[in-house]
């Protein structure tokens, strides 16, 4: 057996974490395994907002963090999910023009994130027989940006173990967005839809 030495040291400098690059994707094929293109939360943790959290604060963090989308929690619940779409398209005007705030300043997560109960799922199991092709597939045809992977418990509790997002998927298997997909989300985000 190989004897390994390990010598702690001070450490010089200043100490930062890496950012995520999207070139450090792999890239895939269309008939590789889905789970290759998800963001599986039991090997990266979730990125996580709370939903009194102000948007413009929120899209912040997704740009420090290098995503598109943030789960909302309250009290350690997931309870919607939040988009750069969201808080980017017309969502907080609409919000604006239906509510008795009037600053953007002023609006907050929840009030443009689409809700726990409005979100789409697809089951663990049934991703993991899934192939690439298939899972972006799904995300055009519902006219998702991003799909949130359930795992159900023992005692029928949701986990909610991962988030495929349609942008990263295209990326890795170098695919162009499908034709009006830019416009289909802005519709989207006018109307209540998933994304």
């Amino acid at each position: 057996m190989e004897t390994v030495s390990l010598t702690p040291a001070k450490i010089d400098g200043i100490g930062v974490l890496p950012q995520r690059e999207a070139t450090d994707e792999q890239a895939l094929e269309s008939g590789d395994p889905a789970v290759l293109a998800i963001t599986d939360f039991t090997r990266e943790h979730p990125i996580t907002v709370e939903e009194d959290r102000q948007i413009d604060a929120a899209l912040e963090d997704m740009i420090r963090f290098g995503v598109r989308a943030l789960l909302v929690v309250r009290e350690r619940r997931i309870v919607g999910l939040l988009t750069s779409y969201d808080i980017q398209g017309e969502r907080p005007l609409q919000f604006l023009q239906n509510s008795n705030y009037t600053q953007h300043r002023d609006i907050r997560v929840g009030h443009v994130m689409t809700p726990w109960s409005d979100l789409l799922a697809v089951e663990w199991n049934e991703l993991h027989a899934a192939r690439a092709n298939t899972l972006l597939e799904v995300l055009r045809h519902h006219g998702l940006t991003h799909l949130l992977v359930v795992e159900r418990t023992a005692d029928q509790r949701v986990v909610v173990r991962a988030l495929a997002s349609r942008a990263r998927l295209e990326r890795q298997l170098r695919v162009d967005a499908a034709p009006g997909a830019a416009h289909a989300r802005v519709q989207a985000a006018g109307h209540g839809r998933s994304r």
